[in-house]
């Protein structure tokens, strides 16, 4: 699934890891691929599952894919 990057850094700093999401900043692409930068988002600590679950990929109202359309 691709997330983009902004969605990574807000969830990052609405968990108040605000080093996390300044190094997210830096070493994620605009888009994120959560299979293509699975390697990427472990080095920050981010499981992909976890993410999509946090962002609503798993079909909660209001999350990621609400927002993206899907």
């Amino acid at each position: 699934m691709q997330i983009p990057k902004d969605q990574i850094l807000s969830l990052l700093k609405g968990q108040g890891d605000d080093d996390k999401a300044q190094q997210a900043e830096g070493e994620l692409p605009d888009t994120v691929d959560t299979d293509e930068h699975a390697g990427l988002l472990s080095k920050l600590g981010i499981s992909p599952a976890d993410l999509l679950s946090k962002l609503g990929g798993g079909g909660a109202a209001g999350g990621i894919a609400g927002k993206l359309g899907l």
